[in-house]
Parts: C-alpha cells; structure tokens; sequence
C-alpha cells in the first residue's frame, strides 16, 4: 500500500469515528467514500506494478534474444 492510499484509508477511518460519535451522517458517509478512494488507488498501483513487470519482462525477452 502506497503512503497515499495509506493516508487516505487512515483519514476515512477518523472521519468515520468521528461521525459515529457525533452522529454526523454525512461525515461518516465521507469517511467511507476516502476508504474507498484509497482502496481503488491500491487496485490501480497493483495493475501498474503487474504491467510495469511484464513489460520489463518483455524487455528482458527481446534483449536476450539478440
């Protein structure tokens, strides 16, 4: 998990706590959306990281086949 969506998983989960203990609706509502932002952040890094690997793998391919 990056330090981004890692930031924002840690800043939904405060939002909320906090709109559980003040009975703030849409503050908790917020804090879910920021969770889910931050897990759709972690899905799309972990597909770049799997193309960025096969892609290097490819490289690696070509090159050795010279």
């Amino acid at each position: 998990m990056s330090a981004e969506s890692n930031y924002d998983d840690t800043k939904g989960r405060i939002k909320e706590a906090a709109g559980d203990l003040t009975n703030d609706r849409d503050l908790k509502n917020e804090g879910k959306a920021d969770r889910a932002g931050a897990k759709v952040k972690q899905a799309g890094e972990k597909v770049k990281n799997a193309v960025d690997d096969g892609v290097d793998s490819i490289k690696e391919k070509l090159s050795n086949d010279r």
